[in-house]
């Protein structure tokens, strides 16, 4: 059976100041902003790039605000994906890896390994998220 990902669901407190950060800090494609009456909204926004999108909104059963955790989205280059969420303002780890031991380090990956460097990021809610660089995927 073949499968694809193509949407996860990321629950919100605030549906307007996750837009903001999503479309307008992180730069996601606004797919649809859908409401129907006061106590519904959906919004469907994807990542640059991606075959995957994100749905938040209002009256959806979808979890706790925040309790969305570790969602990978994967970077050909770090360092310049590290300088888009600065020059957005939007407060980060800077890159990291994990030096011997698992120790979490500063800096890229010293041999730029794939799946080796990350930055870690929260939305407004602190649903997290680690961008990861990879520039030659395994699969």
């Amino acid at each position: 059976m073949e499968c694809r990902l193509e949407v996860v669901v990321v629950p919100v407190s605030d549906v307007e100041k996750a837009r903001e950060f999503y479309v307008d800090k992180l730069g996601f494609r606004l797919d649809t902003d859908h409401q129907a009456g006061e106590s519904f909204r959906v919004i469907q926004v994807t990542p640059p790039g991606s075959a995957c999108s994100i749905v938040f909104g209002k009256g959806m059963d979808d979890g706790e605000p925040g309790s969305v955790k570790g969602t990978h989205l994967v970077v050909t280059d770090i360092v310049a994906a590290h300088a888009e969420l600065e020059a957005a303002g939007v407060e980060n780890s800077g890159p990291v890896h994990f030096a011997e031991g698992g120790v979490l380090t500063p800096g890229p990956h010293p041999e730029g390994a794939d799946y080796g460097s990350f930055v870690f990021f929260a939305d407004p809610d602190g649903n997290s998220w680690a961008l990861q660089q990879v520039v030659t995927p395994a699969r």
